[in-house]
């Protein structure tokens, strides 16, 4: 046996619909408190293989008997679900059963669509050149730290340490005096000719 048949043979899909609704209701739902939507049902009989043609079931057929069953609430506890699936099953005249079995062998909630990166060929080795900091040159290079994080706005911007609105002034932060070199040389120049 390989390595994956190994992982998947010690880890066990849940074989009762009580788990499963439990697992379902949490997907992607921090507000669940054990109850669930009808996004995630549609997720669950989608993963199952019944909503879609083959299946017979449509989303419209799903959210009318949601509607049905729990009236203006948002979720439905697992009562609720059981009489889902069997008035969703006696609509499209197939055993509630059948139904429950399908759902069953769906196993746990799985993502899909996942987009996974592309790390071979050219685009891969262009990507993964555009994407080394280590590689970066002239004002590009200063945005990043030794280990490859970004510096945020000191990276991308010059940050001057002068207070002042003109050139010359300075404002002393320590004490909140005012100094303007000008004025000094000026004071200075005027003490030499009295002189």
């Amino acid at each position: 046996m390989s390595e994956k048949e190994d992982k998947s043979a010690e880890k066990e899909e849940p074989k009762d619909l009580e788990t499963l609704f439990d697992m379902f209701a949490r997907f992607g739902d921090r507000e669940s408190d054990g109850t669930i939507t009808l996004k995630n049902i549609d997720k669950w009989l989608k993963q199952a293989e019944l909503l879609d043609k083959k299946g017979g079931v449509t989303n419209a057929d799903t959210a009318i008997t949601f509607s049905k069953i729990v009236k203006n609430k948002k979720r439905m506890d697992l009562n609720e679900f059981q009489e889902f699936i069997e008035t969703l099953a006696n609509d499209k005249k197939v055993e509630p059963k059948e139904f429950t079995d399908k759902l069953i062998a769906a196993g746990e909630p799985k993502l899909s669509s996942v987009t996974t990166p592309i790390t071979g060929g050219a685009v891969g080795r262009n990507l993964r050149r555009m994407t080394d900091t280590k590689l970066y040159t002239g004002a590009h290079k200063e945005r990043f730290d030794e280990e490859g994080k970004g510096k945020g706005k000191e990276g991308r911007t010059d940050i001057q340490s002068d207070t002042g609105y003109v050139s010359g002034f300075k404002k002393d932060e320590k004490h909140g005096k005012h100094e303007d070199k000008d004025k000094d040389e000026n004071e200075d120049d005027k003490k030499h000719k009295k002189k």
